[in-house]
C-alpha cells in the first residue's frame, strides 16, 4: 500500500487579494476555517497581525523575485 501526501495548496493568477484585487502571494488560513488572501504589499503592511490569528499560512512571494 501507498500514502502520498497532498501538496500544499499554491496560489494561481485567479487568486486575488481580499484587500485591493491584485495577484495574491498570500494566504492566511484562520482557526474559523476561513482564508484571507492578499497581494505582496498588502502581506507586508499587516504581516504582525496576520501571523498573529494565522493557524497556517502559504507564503509565496518568493515567485515575485525569480
Amino acid at each position: 500500500m501507498t500514502t502520498a501526501v497532498a501538496p500544499a495548496s499554491t496560489l494561481t493568477a485567479t487568486d486575488r487579494c481580499d484587500r485591493c484585487g491584485a495577484q495574491a502571494y498570500l494566504k492566511v488560513e484562520l482557526a474559523s476555517g476561513f482564508e484571507l488572501l492578499f497581494c505582496a504589499h498588502h502581506a507586508r503592511e499587516h504581516e504582525t497581525k496576520l501571523r498573529e490569528v494565522a493557524v497556517n499560512v502559504v507564503d509565496e512571494t518568493a515567485k515575485l523575485s525569480s
